[in-house]
């Protein structure tokens, strides 16, 4: 039977309601059930499952990017082996939460937080290689997560197909932290190990940031211009003073090199629009704020070479909301991502 682009998807069907394959999808996505290092609100792991639900329910002509679908988008099954890693690892990692940290505790907590690291650097790894064999296939890839830690695989594979690319960031927070609460591969410390291990990333431009530490803002001023922040206060600042959302985008956009991963962390938005994310802080970007700025990417004639959508939270009580949103706003990604490298 043929598909038909404006029928209600099918029970069961693929991610948008689609029918494609890996083999046949130009763009693959990769779940990734995993959020041990959570330290405030939880459920980015029940993400992927959120947002593959709530796809179902987009409209497969986008008035921007036109018909991405005809592409093909494929999203592989949930891994069952990461989400038992993630049911150890936030068992292991409670109590060095609950303690403040694993410095706060002695050799048994200092052992969780170590196991905790084992697991997450056995995800890393795994999506690393999941994501490298998809774009030696000549897919374009994309990752949901899960909390931001599991971005790292991603960027590192993508780096290495890409070197010289840059990272457009979109979070309401710098996760460039050390080891934050002994875990090394905590979502709080991501971008700061993909700037410290991954060579293949020239520059880090980050938008929509309105929690930020000492230890981040000392980073950032040492890092020589490899890290731009563009702070939402600052930036809802100018516009008060009549400066236009679109040339701040043209002034964010300048600073990236020509191919662009993007990563988006959903508390990037105003928590209006996902209020079940695991750190929610006012402020933020609208939607169209958000789309405007991946368009911009594109409009400059910069390749959007991969991307990422992390910590979508389903509300306890199966809230569809965060899910809703994320797939639109998976969508849209998707949509510039395939008009960029036409």
């Amino acid at each position: 039977m043929a598909f038909d682009p404006s029928a209600a998807a099918l029970e069961g069907s693929g991610v948008f309601g689609l029918p494609h394959s890996e083999h046949e999808a130009a763009v693959v996505l990769v779940p990734v059930p995993f959020e041990a290092t959570t330290s405030y609100g939880g459920g980015a792991s029940r993400g992927p499952a959120a947002v593959l639900a709530a796809s179902r329910q987009v409209d497969l002509f986008d008035i921007e990017t036109g018909r991405p679908y005809e592409a093909g988008i494929h999203m592989l099954p949930i891994p069952e082996h990461v989400a038992a890693l993630d049911r150890e690892a936030r068992a292991s990692a409670a109590p060095v939460i609950a303690a403040g940290g694993a410095a706060n505790g002695g050799a048994e907590l200092l052992a969780a937080a170590a196991r905790v690291d084992a697991a997450s650097d056995e995800v890393n790894r795994w999506v690393e290689g999941e994501v490298r064999r998809l774009i030696a296939t000549g897919k374009r890839v994309g990752v949901i997560g899960g909390d931001h830690a599991v971005a790292f695989g991603s960027i590192a594979a993508h780096a290495a197909a890409y070197p010289g690319m840059g990272v457009l960031h979109l979070d309401a927070h710098a996760d460039l932290r050390l080891a934050f609460e002994g875990f090394q591969h905590s979502h709080a410390s991501v971008l700061r190990n993909v700037m410290d291990g991954v060579p293949g990333v020239t520059r880090l431009v980050q938008v929509g940031i309105r929690d930020v530490s000492d230890e981040e803002l000392a980073y950032v001023a040492g890092a020589a211009g490899r890290v731009i922040v563009h702070h939402d206060a600052l930036l809802a600042a100018e516009r008060f003073e009549g400066v236009t959302w679109a040339a701040q985008v043209r002034r964010i956009v300048e600073a990236l090199p020509r191919d662009v991963y993007l990563s988006f962390d959903i508390d990037g938005l105003d928590p209006t629009l996902c209020p079940h994310t695991g750190t929610p802080v006012p402020g933020g970007l609208s939607f169209q704020e958000a789309c405007a700025l991946v368009a911009g990417v594109v409009k400059s004639g910069r390749r959007i070479v991969g991307l990422d959508l992390v910590e979508v939270a389903p509300g306890p009580d199966g809230d569809e909301w965060d899910g809703n949103v994320g797939a639109r706003l998976l969508y849209k990604m998707i949509g510039w991502m395939l008009k960029s490298r036409a």
